[in-house]
């Protein structure tokens, strides 16, 4: 099932460099562009369906949609948060057109842009649950679109980038944060366009570097590369900033992690300074477009606070609205600093509240909502309702050993895709780690944004246990074969090719053809020239000092490996669909005998 886009190719085919610095350092994805949307677009089907069915049950208002339901209201109103009256969430479920407003504007402690995404449903179906889920609904569909093509186009495999997607519909905490009105997986989304952004960055920009040196270009710097993708991925990050103050962990991650893809990039193309190349021509231009963009971007979603007299703070505003920008700024900044103080100081004890290093094992979910009916389950003497936020165990049990198995992947072939999975997830994860120790309450559903990098943890570790093709020949493209890094023959011996980096190498491999990749450090292989590459090529000798290859090497094993590890991917596959169709009872308020509830609750912890 979970197989990778190979052309058919000799057993007896050894791995070569190809002539052209393009197919180098981004080879072209295989697979039919056809499928490679068709694929994900279904998936994503099936994901809406999950999320949208029965979205307006319970018709009640869920653990914290008592904030952001109201404040999505507010601001639809008034352009800012509103105090409301005393049983405003019953108020509203009786009356989606009650007067719920008490005086004066509230203090919130998240910026306003998830609230204003919750809006945007409210101000379509109205202030009905349905209406505070449904753009919650639509983007946690959108995120199963988006991991289906950045899998695809990290691994080169169209059924890798579905399983991706797939088993991002089928997580559990996925799906119950989709069906409320919370920020989290808002934060979810951005994070995860952003990086897709710099993704897609990465070949386009590999690509371009390429032609650029290809078609004359000699400075010993390297060409000026435009990036035009970061400018979206500063929006997005700017926007999980505006949802969430944890997103600036993410813009800071990424941003280191686009100046190692740079210079990797123009070490590999031969680039005589590459180091220089990079911080002078392409570090300055991606932090203007990864901070200071995400910087006016999250500023910008305060419109409704700047432009609108009365919100918390605010207090009056200028006569001339091209002046209330800049008064309002000093006035925002003091509000930044009571919210800061409203997080640092955080530390009220709540029954459901859990430490980061609780979230991977989920030790301790969330009881988003529970009730027992009376007589609603047939003959059953007890009734059980409830939406548990917690991930399918099968699935985050699984993303741990796969994230451990990632992080050797990492450290020993070097493969850039593992250091990204790695550093997306800990950019999210490792940094509660000091507010856990503070005592700063928090929950398992901040650990959403986290689910995506799991995800692709999981479907590289399916990858590499694919294992690698028959063999490999020139002129048959293998999914994402190794670009800037010296592959080896099945048997482990290395073709010359430029040392790489951690971050970047073996870069753009495919999982079936990541264990052939860059083993050990920069010394591991002589470079293919020593001249850097010039205008003639790769130096003087195209393929090494005398064009000479390793020998191939028999691969008979290749296909008999291949079929067993598709075969324990799709069972993978398998248990997760089942354990989520297992709890699924339990994510969605659905009635249940109290017995088959509580069968469904393995720990005490659970409750």
């Amino acid at each position: 099932m979970a197989t990778t886009d190979l052309a058919s190719v000799p057993a007896t085919a050894s791995r070569r460099r190809p002539p052209q610095l393009r197919e180098w350092l981004t080879p072209a994805i295989p697979g039919s562009p056809l499928l490679s949307w068709l694929g994900p677009l279904l998936v994503t089907a099936l994901a809406a369906y999950l999320r949208f069915d029965r979205l307006g049950t319970p018709k009640a208002v869920v653990f914290d949609e008592t904030y952001y339901a109201k404040d999505a209201l507010a601001l639809l109103k008034f352009g800012w948060e509103h105090n409301t009256v005393e049983n405003a969430d019953k108020m509203l479920i009786a009356d989606p057109d009650a007067h719920i407003w008490g005086s004066g504007p509230a203090f919130v402690a998240h910026p306003p842009f998830g609230k204003w995404m919750i809006a945007i449903g409210e101000a379509m179906f109205g202030a009905t649950p349905f209406g505070w889920r449904f753009v919650p609904a639509l983007v946690g569909t959108l995120s199963v679109l988006i991991l289906c093509r950045v899998a695809r186009r990290m691994t080169g495999s169209t059924l890798l980038g579905c399983a991706a997607g797939l088993l991002l519909a089928l997580d559990g905490l996925a799906f119950v944060t989709s069906r409320a009105a919370l920020l989290d997986v808002f934060v979810m989304f951005w994070v995860l366009a952003g990086f897709a952004c710099l993704v897609n960055d990465r070949d386009r920009s590999r690509r371009a570097l390429a032609d650029r040196i290809e078609a004359g270009e000699t400075s010993v710097y390297g060409p000026f590369l435009a990036h035009g993708w970061r400018w979206g991925a500063g929006v997005c990050l700017g926007l999980a900033c505006a949802t969430k103050w944890t997103g600036i962990f993410y813009v800071a991650a990424f941003g280191l992690m686009t100046v190692l893809w740079d210079y990797g990039a123009r070490r590999a193309a031969g680039v005589r300074a590459p180091l220089q190349g990079t911080m002078l021509l392409e570090a300055v231009p991606a932090f203007v477009q990864m901070v200071v963009v995400g910087l006016v971007t999250y500023l910008a979603t305060w419109w409704g606070w700047i432009f609108k007299p009365g919100g918390w703070g605010r207090g009056t505003a200028s006569d001339n609205p091209l002046w209330r920008p800049f008064e309002a700024m000093p006035k925002l900044w003091h509000y930044h600093a009571e919210m800061l103080g409203f997080h640092t100081g955080l530390d009220a004890k709540h029954p459901y509240q859990s430490w980061p290093w609780d979230w991977p094992i989920l030790r301790r979910p969330v009881a988003f909502f529970y009730t027992e009916p009376k007589g609603a389950c047939g003959g059953a003497s007890r009734c059980s309702r409830e939406i548990l936020g917690i991930g399918t165990p099968a699935l985050w049990w699984g993303a741990l050993v796969a994230l451990i198995v990632v992080a050797f992947i990492w450290l020993i072939l070097r493969d850039w895709r593992a250091g990204a999975i790695l550093l997306g997830f800990l950019a999210g994860w490792l940094t509660w780690f000091p507010s856990a120790f503070a005592d700063r309450t928090m929950f398992l559903f901040y650990a959403t944004p986290l689910i995506p990098f799991m995800v692709l943890a999981v479907v590289l570790v399916l990858g590499y246990l694919i294992g690698p093709a028959p063999g490999w020949a020139a002129g048959a493209h293998a999914a994402r074969p190794g670009e800037n890094g010296g592959a080896a023959d099945p048997q482990g011996a290395m073709s010359e090719g430029p040392p790489g980096l951690p971050w970047d190498s073996p870069a753009d491999q495919d999982p079936a053809l990541a264990p052939y990749g860059e083993q050990g450090g920069y010394g591991a292989h002589a470079p293919y020239d020593e001249q850097p590459y010039d205008d003639h090529g790769y130096g003087e000798h195209p393929y090494g000092e005398h064009g000479a290859h390793a020998p191939p090497a028999p691969v008979q094993t290749a296909g008999v490996r291949r079929l067993i590890g598709a075969a324990a991917a799709g069972a993978f596959l398998l248990v997760v669909l089942a354990n989520f169709a297992y709890f699924h009872p339990i994510l969605s308020a659905q009635t249940i005998p109290y017995e088959d509830w509580h069968e469904r609750i393995w720990f005490q912890s659970w409750v």
